[in-house]
Order: C-alpha cells, then sequence, then structure tokens
C-alpha cells in the first residue's frame, strides 16, 4: 500500500480512502504534506492539524465549485463539490465523537455530496427506510435498462459512509445491470452521526426492513437481492443473511469471524492496526455505550461461529493476505462454517494480485470488479457491461 504517512497506518489508510473514492492527489499533498512531521506523534495536536488542514482544503475546493456553479457550469461545480465531500468527510474521520466540530463537518460534507451529484445528473434517489419506528437513510440507483433489475443492499463497517460507499461501488453495478441501496445503518454515517442509532449484532433486522423497502419497488425484482457489506461488515452481512431468508446472495467484503476476539486482543494490545487513532472512543460511540466493559460485552456477540452454518444463500468472502486489522484465517474460516451455503467461494487477494490490504485499501478496483462480477453471475446481471449502453 502506500504510505503517505509510514509511521502511521491509520492516516495512510484514510488517505487511500481518499485516494479511492476520487480525491486528486495534488489536493491530498496540499492537505497531507505539511502533516508529515507530527503524523508520527498522532496525539491530539497532531489530530487538530489533520482536522484543520483537510478542512481548508474541502473549503478552498468547495470556494472552487461556488465559482464554477455562479458562472452557470454545473458539471464543473458538481466535480469540485463531490471532491469537497470527500475532504471534508477526511476532515471529520479523526475528531472525536465528542467534538461538535465532527458533526459540522460531516454536515457541510454530506451537503456537497448532494450538491455534486445532482449537479452531476448522477442517478441517485435519497430514501428513507421504515426501521422500528424511525427511519435508516440511504441512497438508491438502478441501471438504465428497462425492466425489474436484481438488487444489492450495501452495508458499511465500523467507520464508514454510505457516501463513500456509492463512489466507490455503485457505477460497476450499474454497468452490470444491478441496482444499489447504499444504506446508513445503525453504527454509521447519517443514522450513528444525527439520529443517535447505534448498531448491534443482530442486523438482520435492518437488513429485512431494508428487503421489506425493496419489494415495494416495481423497478426491483424482489427475488433477486441480496447483500454486501465491508471490514466490520464482514460480520454484518453473513450474519444478515443467515436469518433473513430473503436475501439471495452475501458478500463479506473483509473476513470477520469473532469481532469480540479481535477487540479484546486489541486491548492487549495484540489485535492488529486499527483503523484510528481512538479507536476505542469509536467502539463506545457506535455500539451506544458508555463504558469499555459495556462495549466489549457487546461486540462479544458478533460472531459468526454458531451462525455461519445457518447461510443458505450464495457466499462470497474476499480478504487480503496482508491485511493488518483482521487475519486471513477469520476469512477461512468463515467460508469453511458456511456448509449449508449452495455455492461458497474465498478470495484471496495477494501482493502479486495488487489489493492486499485491508478491504483492498490499496487498490479497491480489484475488489470492485470481483464482487460485482460474482454477483452479476449470481443473480443474473450483465457482466459484460451491455447494461451500459
Amino acid at each position: 500500500m502506500f504510505e503517505y504517512f509510514p509511521d502511521n497506518y491509520p492516516w495512510s489508510l484514510a488517505t487511500m480512502w481518499a485516494i479511492n473514492r476520487g480525491g486528486s492527489i495534488s489536493e491530498i499533498d496540499e492537505a497531507c504534506r505539511p502533516l508529515r512531521q507530527v503524523a508520527a506523534k498522532n496525539d491530539k495536536a497532531a489530530q487538530e492539524a489533520w482536522f484543520e488542514n483537510w478542512k481548508k482544503l474541502a473549503e478552498r475546493v468547495e470556494a472552487l465549485g461556488r465559482g464554477h456553479e455562479q458562472a452557470g457550469e454545473n458539471l464543473s461545480a458538481g466535480r469540485k463539490y463531490l471532491r469537497a465531500s470527500i475532504y471534508y468527510f477526511m476532515a471529520e474521520r479523526m475528531v472525536s465523537s465528542h467534538d461538535p466540530r465532527k458533526v459540522r463537518a460531516y454536515r457541510q460534507g454530506l451537503e456537497m455530496f448532494k450538491k455534486g451529484v445532482q449537479f452531476r445528473g448522477e442517478p441517485i434517489e435519497w430514501v428513507e427506510i421504515p426501521y422500528q419506528g424511525k427511519s435508516l437513510p440511504a441512497l438508491f440507483t438502478k441501471p438504465s435498462i428497462p425492466g425489474r433489475a436484481p438488487c444489492m443492499i450495501h452495508f458499511d463497517g465500523f467507520d464508514g459512509l454510505k457516501e463513500s460507499s456509492y463512489r466507490g461501488a455503485a457505477e460497476e453495478f450499474r454497468r452490470r445491470g444491478i441496482a444499489l441501496l447504499v444504506v446508513d445503518h445503525p453504527g454509521v454515517g447519517e443514522a450513528l452521526r444525527l439520529r443517535n442509532m447505534p448498531s448491534g449484532p443482530d442486523t438482520e433486522v435492518p437488513a429485512g426492513a431494508c428487503v421489506d423497502y425493496l419489494e415495494t419497488r416495481p423497478d426491483v425484482d424482489s427475488n433477486r437481492i441480496g447483500i454486501l457489506a465491508l471490514s466490520l461488515g464482514g460480520y454484518y452481512a453473513p450474519r444478515a443473511a443467515a436469518f433473513e431468508k430473503r436475501l439471495k446472495c452475501c458478500v463479506a467484503w473483509g473476513g470477520v469471524w469473532d469481532w469480540g476476539e479481535r477487540i479484546s486482543k486489541r486491548i492487549q494490545g495484540l489485535g492488529g492496526e486499527p483503523s484510528l487513532p481512538d479507536w476505542a472512543d469509536q467502539l463506545l460511540w457506535v455500539l451506544g455505550k458508555k463504558t469499555l466493559e459495556e462495549a466489549v460485552a457487546t461486540a462479544q456477540k458478533f460472531s459468526l461461529k454458531e451462525i455461519a452454518d445457518k447461510i443458505t444463500c450464495p457466499l462470497l468472502v474476499i480478504h487480503g493476505e496482508n491485511d493488518r486489522q483482521i487475519p486471513v484465517e477469520a476469512a477461512e474460516k468463515t467460508v469453511a462454517a458456511a456448509i449449508n451455503s449452495p455455492e461458497r467461494k474465498l478470495k484471496i487477494f495477494t501482493l502479486a494480485d495488487g489489493g492486499a490490504e485491508h478491504c483492498q485499501a490499496d487498490n479497491a478496483t480489484m475488489a470492485v470488479d470481483c464482487i460485482a462480477d460474482w454477483v452479476a453471475k449470481v443473480l443474473g446481471g450483465d457482466s459484460k457491461g451491455v447494461a451500459a449502453e
């Protein structure tokens, strides 16, 4: 993986995230170059510098977008706004959940994303999924071909956002004739930040709500709905597929066999690299707990040990051989235990292939192509690309 910050894995991982989602390398360098001298310290001052540098870049690119908008150049404005959204999301990523600037930067990112896709004319619907008396915000996008399309529900992980998942995968699914419902489910994105909806182990419940919603859409084939999730989603998606039998396929973008065990090891300093500098703060926030003990107790329930054999749909698990957060054996155990899946596949991306890091952070196109092609074959999409013509 290109490690802009050799002494700071979370910062390098985040920088690759920005590149993979459409950021400009020169603009990213503008934000990151002054941070090199403080990256190794990774203290509060360093995190403050991270926030200020990325926010400054986001504001500058947003201003460029406004200039295009005022000139009536909406397509150019949209490109700038989409990049600004990436940079606002990057700014808020390293900020504590207790800092009000996190939500402010996040809201600015949401605004820039929405303006960007609207000005670019991208085929997105902002939808609300009814859920336990509330609703889950989601993005729905579909191919341009007529008829009822297969659809994948896209969940996230420990620190994801629906906007970044859309940017990473939607086009490739559309080109293969597959719709995508990208959801901020409990524990991520807007559901967590603006609606105070923490995560829990029973992911079949929000997944079932998403299927309920998709069954109301005349443009979706309700017999061809699957689920995809990345990172911690390596637990979320298989768990959902094990108990929500309307799901016709499952993709774990990263294997997670026993997350509670990984959390316990990380507390002991034995659990691999964290994705965020203050992952304990993130853990409490995501799970809605006040103490680390409570959070660990909940995390212990995030295990596929007694669940994987209940998966009865086709299953794809992909992993990187150089994943520094979750070992390859987690993916291997998931596939080995899914004995009732009629079609189970394990894909390990090697250093020679590219895509060997966590969730293919070093080359996300490797994962997206693999997943989209597999889903097209399983759900009946179009891996040749005719749907994009």
